[in-house]
């Protein structure tokens, strides 16, 4: 099996095609990541702990 990651860039391109469009929200949380220099995992864990408190 392959797989094949898409980055945020292309993402948010493909996604506007469709007519999604990234929460300012998200693209806050996400700029924080890369300041704070997270890992995937560090990444999907904050994710992950912002949904589960919604839940």
């Amino acid at each position: 099996m392959s797989t094949f990651t898409v980055g945020r860039t292309r993402l948010e391109k493909i996604s506007a095609v469709e007519g999604i469009e990234t929460a300012p929200a998200s693209r806050t949380m996400f700029a924080e990541f890369d300041r704070r220099r997270l890992s995937h995992e560090e990444r999907r864990a904050a994710i992950l702990r912002k949904h589960a408190a919604k839940a």
